[in-house]
């Protein structure tokens, strides 16, 4: 039976020289920013010049003070600073979020509140909860630019990349990279601020070139992050969903769309689902991870988003006649997860009028092609699973199809899994070329008897990535994403062995608390893409909750994201393209505001965009649904028996970022970064490690997961701010079943009914909405 969660003292957490708190001083000629670590045992300084207009200058003091003597240093500073102005106390922050200029001073952002959100192998996790934009250049040297009515509209637009919603950090653990890449990572001593999920590259460039490393900066992850720690018939574990969105190609919902030149998709989502378990202090801590994608169709595609009409009609573009930039993207993916890749796409069939089925037909074609220049190894295995239709049949049939597609595809891709010390990786953060006493050589490592206690046991490591898509990747595949990662927790569970009842049940209390999560997770990169939370009718209906009130509110949705979209998204877009360095404000060039959206939303960059020649061609195209040939049908799928693989796990990609160059200019051929393999990971542990069954087929052997069958028993959650609360309070410190050369799986009939919303009856329920209107915002058709 289950227990309450026991609140013991908290274990030491990570005590690496990182800095971690800082005081702003200012004279008229400098600004002074000192910095402590965690412990208080050291102090460092950096002084910003504030008589340079065009040029950002920083200059960095080696020496680490102690507490005394930077006591002393400030009181010297405060006389010799006397007849100048004074030597003044400006802000308190927790980090520099990176510096950034419009058309004439630079400014500097700042942290100036933080909260803990939670902690991964000891390494504490926090989200930003306050920020502070501080202009550098004394008001004295200002001219009228800085005033002007141009600079403060850049000012306010920047605000509008919220940066106290859903984005992370943590000074002793790369937040950017999954799990099995900080494990395994073997990089020491570089620069990982410039990956792809870091969303502040661009405003801490200058910093990280000008003192070549990166103490005084936070490195911020966009997206959702949730903890909560369970205790299941006396287990206790953590769960954490971590989903980080990628900054290549980044924007919103019409304004991002389809693949770019190079590869990177619009609304490229990666979730991480680690699960530890709870251990007593100085123990390895038993720990898993699956980890599954999301992304926009990686085909050339566009919608112009109207006022009179909330479904546009899609627009394909062909001019990639060999699909250059969809193998990038594919090839993007082995790098980052390995060699599998399986494709679960839930775009429709059957419609009345061709929208989706557009984009399905060219899809399927395109895998097809891709599969026929790669061996068997190689080829991207894709489901084409209409969900709407099998929805509309019952949520419970289509979410078990939905299980029985994740089962193969996690027997396939296997999960990671280790048993780490906490701490494990942290060393790896520090890139400072002043500290006195540098960082020991792999070999030296290696050789230290106290370096090897604080390795990781590695036993399993996930080869390959479940990546998901509908026409939005919102709500279709937030539904489909909570799926596998339920079958993966049922999965991580066992593996961590951790007994219960079968956790893919909706009758598990583990089921609805992680459902919830999976909700929380898709309101929130829904209101970031789509202008608004996610659509629950899905998830309504498979805890058989759906009532009027439910459909009231995805009313209000639908008409909240159609508002959103057309009369918010192009402010948005400006402010993301300022934030990440897309478009660069230059005196005597067009504002942002007066290029049109062809010229400032095309995904290039450089000093400033080209905007001669950029608007693309664009030819309608309305394809019937082009299927691929030797279709396999979905109920033969579903009763078929998996055969259970005895590959072991060769030739994988441990999950990682690639380092694309910063500058979003399409490059003249494409290359990526070599990233270590799973071989190598393995041979570091030695094979007397890997427990039996531990093959990246084992899951094979386990039970199928069977939803639907109630198991009563007790069980507890305990989100992580409540436990730091508590804390604080307390002064705690098998690959046939999948598409080959020719092969997909479809849907089992097609028809040429469209999916509706229902809608509403009775005018009164939203006051001043007809019934023709709340139609025609679900389904596009005029009153």
């Amino acid at each position: 039976m289950g227990s309450e969660p026991r609140f013991e003292p908290r274990p030491q957490l990570i005590d690496l020289p990182v800095l971690q708190k800082f005081k702003l001083y200012a004279t008229p000629s400098n600004f002074y920013l000192i910095g402590r670590d965690e412990n208080k045992s050291f102090r460092r300084i950096l002084k910003i010049d504030r008589r340079d207009l065009n040029e950002l200058n920083l200059f960095e003091d080696p020496t680490r003070y102690t507490r005394e003597e930077m006591r002393e240093l400030k009181r010297r500073m405060i006389v010799g600073n006397e007849d100048s102005g004074g030597f003044k106390a400006i802000a308190t922050c927790y980090g520099i979020i990176g510096f950034v200029k419009f058309l004439e001073p630079y400014y500097m952002l700042v942290i100036t509140k933080r909260k803990k959100v939670g902690e991964i192998c000891g390494h504490t996790v926090y989200g930003i909860a306050e920020s502070q934009m501080i202009v550098i250049p004394h008001p004295s040297i200002q001219t009228k630019v800085a005033k002007s009515d141009a600079e403060q509209r850049y000012k306010r637009l920047l605000s509008v990349v919220d940066l106290s919603k859903n984005f992370y950090f943590s000074y002793t653990y790369h937040l950017m990279y999954t799990l099995q890449k900080n494990i395994g990572n073997t990089e020491r001593g570089n620069v990982h601020d410039n990956t792809m999920f870091v969303w502040n590259a661009f405003l801490t460039r200058e910093i990280r070139r000008i003192l070549q490393n990166t103490i005084w900066t936070v490195a911020l992850v966009y997206g959702f992050f949730q903890q909560t720690k369970c205790s299941v018939s006396g287990e206790e574990f953590v769960f954490t969903i971590i989903a980080r969105r990628s900054r290549h190609y980044a924007g919103t919902r019409y304004l991002r769309r389809g693949v770019n030149d190079i590869g990177r998709v619009a609304n490229d989502v990666e979730t991480e689902q680690i699960v530890s378990r709870v251990v007593p202090a100085g123990e390895k801590i038993p720990i898993t991870s699956v980890v599954q994608i999301r992304g926009s169709i990686p085909l050339f595609w566009s919608q112009e988003a109207s006022v009179f009409n909330p479904q546009p009609e899609i627009i394909l573009n062909k001019k990639d006649a060999n699909y250059v930039a969809t193998q990038h993207h594919f090839e993007n993916l082995r790098q980052r997860y390995g060699k599998r890749i399986i494709i679960l796409n839930l775009l429709k069939t059957g419609e009345k009028k061709h929208r989706e089925t557009i984009l399905r037909g060219e899809f399927a074609k395109t895998i097809r092609y891709i599969n026929k220049g790669a061996d068997k190894e190689n080829r991207l295995k894709a489901i084409h699973f209409d969900l709407s239709k099998h929805y509309k049949k019952g949520a419970d049939g289509a979410f078990n199809h939905l299980c029985i597609f994740s089962r193969k595809a996690l027997e396939l891709t296997d999960l990671f899994y280790c048993k780490a010390p906490s701490g494990v990786g942290g060393d790896g953060v520090i890139y400072d070329s002043f500290y006195n006493n540098p960082l020991p050589s792999q070999d030296e490592e290696a050789s230290s008897p106290e370096r090897k206690t604080f390795k990781a046991d590695i036993y399993l490591l996930q080869n390959g990535v479940l990546r998901t898509n509908c026409i939005d990747c919102l709500d279709r595949t937030n539904f489909a994403q909570y799926a596998h990662g339920l079958v993966a927790l049922e999965h991580q569970l066992r593996t961590l062995g951790i007994s219960g009842p079968p956790v893919v049940d909706l009758n598990n209390p583990l089921a609805i608390e992680l459902m919830e999560v999976y909700q929380n997770m898709g309101n929130t990169l829904a209101l970031q893409y789509g202008g608004s939370e996610a659509h629950s009718k899905m998830f309504c209906d498979l805890r058989g909750n759906w009532n009027m009130v439910r459909r009231q509110r995805d009313l209000i949705t639908a008409m909240r994201r159609h508002y959103n979209n057309a009369y918010q998204d192009s402010d948005k877009q400006n402010a993301i393209n300022v934030f990440l360095g897309h478009f660069r404000p230059r005196l005597g060039r067009p504002a942002l505001w007066e290029l049109d959206s062809d010229q400032h939303n095309i995904g290039r960059s450089g000093s400033n965009l080209d905007i001669e020649n950029m608007r693309p061609l664009i030819r309608r195209s309305f394809s019937d649904n082009i299927l691929m040939d030797c279709e396999l049908n979905l109920e033969e799928l579903v009763r078929e028996n998996s055969q259970p693989s005895h590959e072991g796990l060769n030739g994988g990609i441990s999950g990682t970022n690639i380092d694309f160059p910063f500058c979003e200019t399409e490059p003249a051929s494409l290359s990526f970064l070599s990233v270590m393999r799973n071989e190598d990971l393995l041979r570091e542990t030695g094979s007397g490690q890997m427990f039996t069954g531990s093959s990246s087929n084992h899951l094979s052997h386990r039970p199928s997961d069977v939803p639907g069958f109630a198991h009563s028993y007790k069980t507890k959650f305990t989100p992580a701010e409540e436990i730091f609360e508590r804390c604080s309070s307390k002064s705690c410190s098998s690959d046939n079943l999948f598409t080959d050369l020719d092969e997909s799986v479809t849907s089992l009939t097609d028809t040429n009914s469209s999916f509706d919303f229902p809608i509403i009856g009775g005018s009164d329920v939203l006051p001043g909405f007809s019934n023709e209107f709340a139609r025609w915002v679900f389904s596009g058709r005029p009153w």
